[in-house]
């Protein structure tokens, strides 16, 4: 497969460049989480899964700990491929349900049913993948409000540890977007999405779960700690056509989209990648829009330390309104924090709190 060999051969250009005098925030680092997603990785088999860990393990040391997430289809969950799974070093699976009603499948263009899903998660389990994520979609076409309060209550009888859930987005290029366009689906009302999103905080609160992130919702030590570390600024690195990278500082690189252009530019040694230098700017608002998703929120002490006084008093002055109001809290007097009547308008304090 030209493109896994492609995979291989970038995490060998990586590795060279970590080891040359060239700067690099991995240099001598053990990785804690790696995650196989970004398409649809669960149609390799076991011969492209073999191959996939033997070009990760020849270039990185992986910590004994280290949490490593496959994201699957449902329909691509057979016995076969979670013999071949567990041959691997996955630990975690993440699986895009969307929904448990056909119908609404059927209209998302989903190529799996209920009965796969439900079937899927029972073949994992049974194969001792415990660390299961699944993704729920709310806001869907002639879904209602007990449709998706049925679904959560399915996913949660499941003992599934962790569960992510999204509005959905009609994205211009979708099937979907489409359908809307020409008049065969209607958007769900703002209205109902948002006592979706109630449903879903209480519900999973009453299975004790903690909504650690805007969308993520974990038992206690279930967090996905390869995306928290979106979340708090860590370095990561992106493998593969249009993968991003990040230095943990200032400097944001990617990968060009087009797959032929990267096979052909890593089989010619070079990483095809382009190069972003935040300003400051850019870096104070991309930590309030990733802080104040998380329970753990914006420091303001971090603020004032890597942006300067004045940037923290702007800060504060921004947030006062939304203080007053109750749609945001301070913790410890130096964090602020989004509260759940600020979860609904989330998107308003966030545009108010940026530069």
């Amino acid at each position: 497969m030209p493109y896994l060999e492609s995979l291989g051969k970038e995490l060998e250009l990586r590795q060279s460049q970590m080891t040359s005098d060239s700067p690099s925030p991995f240099r001598g680092r053990d990785l804690s989480t790696l995650y196989l997603g970004g398409g649809t990785p669960s149609l390799l088999d076991a011969e492209a899964l073999h191959r996939l860990f033997f070009h990760v393990q020849r270039n990185f040391r992986l910590t004994a700990d280290a949490e490593i997430t496959i994201e699957a289809n449902p329909d691509d969950v057979t016995p076969a491929w979670v013999e071949a799974l567990c041959q691997t070093p996955v630990n975690r699976v993440s699986m895009g349900v969307q929904s448990l009603d056909d119908d609404i499948l059927r209209t998302l263009h989903r190529r799996h049913t209920a009965r796969q899903a439900l079937q899927a998660v029972r073949l994992l389990q049974e194969a001792g993948y415990h660390n299961l994520s699944l993704d729920l979609i709310y806001g869907l076409p002639g879904q209602t409000e007990d449709q998706f309060a049925q679904d959560v209550r399915k996913v949660l009888s499941l003992d599934v540890p962790h569960l992510s859930a999204y509005a959905l987005q009609f994205e211009e290029g979708t099937a979907l977007f489409r359908m809307r366009k020409e008049g065969a689906v209607q958007e769900a009302d703002e209205e109902q999405s948002l006592r979706c999103y109630e449903l879903l905080m209480d519900l999973t609160a009453e299975m004790g779960m903690e909504h650690y992130e805007i969308s993520n919702f974990a038992r206690p030590g279930y967090r996905s700690r390869h995306n928290s570390s979106y979340w708090t600024g860590m370095p990561y690195i992106g493998l593969g056509a249009g993968a991003h990278s990040f230095d943990g500082g200032n400097l944001r690189t990617s990968n060009c989209e087009d797959v032929q252009a990267y096979i052909r530019a890593i089989g010619e040694g070079y990483l095809p990648v382009s190069e972003e230098c935040l300003s400051d700017d850019e870096r104070y608002n991309e930590r309030i829009m990733l802080s104040l998703r998380t329970v753990e929120g914006l420091s303001l002490s971090d603020v004032e330390r890597d942006f300067g006084t004045d940037r923290r008093r702007y800060c504060e002055r921004m947030a006062a309104p939304h203080l007053r109001r109750g749609t945001l809290q301070k913790k410890t007097g130096e964090k602020l924090c989004l509260t759940r009547r600020g979860l609904f308008v989330s998107d308003d304090i966030l545009s108010d709190m940026l530069v």
